[in-house]
């Protein structure tokens, strides 16, 4: 059974030209009618700030432009803030997602994205620029993304241990 992923941003004020929208996978579909093959679109988009907030969204249409759009629309109504450690994230985590599981692990600085396709789409999107990931399982691109997305959203910061714990951030940190 699949888990849902947490909620995401209702209240978050976004500056339309700020986000930044990557078509990560395009499928065509026919179906067979009387009269020959009637194809339908679906886009599997990634649209972010580049600063910590990212969407994943799905859209399908009869043409391939107004997939994506619907896809960027779906998107940006699942916005998620992801707490980043400078350009890459504080710790190391599994995202499992169906058959997909997606490891993603921090990276000294001047890595890079060392990443796959809908992966990749998703980190530049996200702000990451040093991170190291390895897909896992399935390549299906719509449950890799939901497996790396599950993975992001495990990330805790410093600061939300500390205040968890009730102790400084100090302590966490050095134990």
């Amino acid at each position: 059974m699949k888990r849902a992923l947490k909620q995401p941003l209702r209240d978050v004020t976004i500056d339309e030209t700020e986000l930044i929208d990557k078509v990560v996978f395009i499928n065509r579909v026919a179906k067979v009618v009387k009269g020959g093959r009637r194809f339908r679109f679906s886009a599997l988009v990634v649209v972010g700030d580049g600063k910590g907030l990212v969407g994943v969204g799905y859209g399908k249409a009869n043409e391939v432009p107004e997939a994506i759009r619907k896809g960027i629309e779906n998107a940006k109504k699942s916005l998620y803030r992801i707490p980043l450690k400078g350009a890459t994230l504080h710790h190391q985590v599994i995202g499992r997602w169906g058959a997909a599981k997606v490891l993603l692990k921090p990276a000294s600085p001047g890595t890079g994205v060392i990443a796959g396709g809908p992966v990749r789409a998703m980190m530049e999107a996200l702000g990451v620029k040093d991170i190291l990931t390895k897909c896992l399982g399935t390549n299906n691109p719509n449950n890799v993304l939901k497996a790396a997305l599950q993975g992001l959203l495990a990330i805790r910061s410093p600061e939300d241990i500390a205040n968890v714990r009730g102790k400084k951030v100090s302590e966490i940190l050095h134990g």
